[in-house]
């Protein structure tokens, strides 16, 4: 009965003003993040009968079939509380990767783990060094913290700009972040590119390198062994992976880093709550890890699907950056919320940017035939009415 628990205007706000004067200066200044939409609000809210959600990066394919056979059996064991220190799953990443399982820290997606990398090691005026455009709890966590944080841009071609990168690390800095393949862009740091930066970080500097979309071109070529590489250096690192990509297992909630060293781990544990990964989540991302032929075919599908979706928005005239993850970004010449506004009248959700200098910018994800299709059709359609 919500009309019992209403409250007069003027409680309402001394409550407000007293909250806006008790909160700690760094949160009441914080961006917050974008989410996205649910598929099912915008189908209620605008009557159609398909949605096409292209937001998120989440894969067309689903979860791995061993994966849901393995949330099936597991059901009636929902009231047990889950191995708070993950073992099994730790120990089948460590077979995986062959990084040690007390080098594995486990975290609810991979967004957890820079949450608890922000609360092990930020303090207020601490130094970050991060990417422009990014993934925004990059930016946002250290400054939860109250670390000042130094963005660093793409170039022209939206592409990692090393010198830009070199001069912004040659003065202190406690933490490097950033993902490779990046996020929103797409754009690979290749082999030379991550050892110059890395080279660049300050001696007592901690390297924080986002792979969450590392399944995508790990068989590149010119794609750096970023373990390979941060092993023969003497700071300490994190290299951050996740389940949620071309795993399939977004809503789970399951991401994971591997550690230049246990006591790294041992610092994460202690700010970390303490059964951060429900017991469903660690069994269906042991099952998913063996079923290499279901990533093998997810990112098949996605590169198969991205160079089409990207024909025809170049052919649409929009410039299109060049990307090896399961996503997009391009510049659609106009406030990028306005057309995405007016996409989802058409039952498409795409993700606007909103990080300064980047408001004319989509990040759309690649989703099956379908769904791409109904997101090249759809913009087609606005095209037309702006032309009429």
């Amino acid at each position: 009965m919500a009309s019992d628990l209403a409250v007069s205007d003027s409680v309402f706000e001394k409550q407000q003003q007293l909250l806006e004067k008790l909160a700690r200066p760094a949160a009441r200044s914080l961006s917050a993040y974008n989410a996205g939409l649910a598929a099912e609000a915008v189908q209620k809210k605008y009557g159609v009968t398909h949605v096409a959600k292209l937001a998120s990066n989440e894969n067309p394919l689903g979860a791995s079939p061993l994966a849901r056979a393995a949330l099936e059996a597991d059901a009636c064991f929902s009231a047990i509380y889950s191995d708070a220190s993950s073992m099994a799953l730790r120990d089948a990443l460590a077979a995986d990767t062959g990084v040690a399982a007390g080098n594995i820290v486990i975290g609810n997606g991979s967004e957890d783990i820079l949450h608890m990398l922000a609360l092990a090691f930020l303090n207020p005026g601490d130094r970050v060094v991060t990417l422009i455009p990014s993934f925004g709890l990059h930016e946002i966590f250290p400054r939860m913290m109250g670390a000042d944080v130094t963005m660093v841009g793409v170039n022209a071609q939206q592409e990692f700009d090393i010198e830009a990168w070199e001069n912004a690390l040659s003065g202190p800095a406690k933490m490097l972040i950033f993902s490779n393949p990046s996020n929103p862009v797409g754009c690979m740091l290749n082999r030379e590119g991550f050892a110059r930066i890395i080279n660049a970080a300050p001696a007592d500097c901690v390297l924080v390198i986002d792979e969450a979309y590392f399944e995508y071109c790990e068989t590149d070529p010119e794609y750096p062994d970023s373990l390979r590489v941060l092993a023969d250096q003497p700071r300490p690192w994190i290299v951050l992976r996740t389940f949620s990509k071309a795993y399939g297992l977004a809503g789970l909630r399951v991401g994971y880093g591997l550690a230049s060293h246990p006591e790294l781990v041992n610092l994460l544990d202690r700010v970390r709550t303490p059964f951060n990964i429900n017991r469903s989540a660690q069994i269906a991302a042991v099952a998913a890890l063996r079923d290499k032929d279901h990533v093998r075919e997810s990112i098949a599908l996605v590169s198969t699907q991205r160079g089409r979706v990207a024909t025809e928005l170049t052919a649409l005239g929009f410039n299109v950056a060049s990307s090896y993850a399961n996503f997009l970004f391009f510049d659609c010449g106009r406030p990028a919320t306005e057309l995405a506004q007016r996409l989802l009248s058409f039952g498409v959700i795409i993700k606007p940017w909103r990080e300064t200098g980047y408001e004319n910018w989509i990040r759309v994800s690649i989703g099956n035939e379908q769904d791409n299709r109904q997101f090249i059709d759809s913009l087609k359609c606005i095209l037309a009415e702006g032309a009429a």
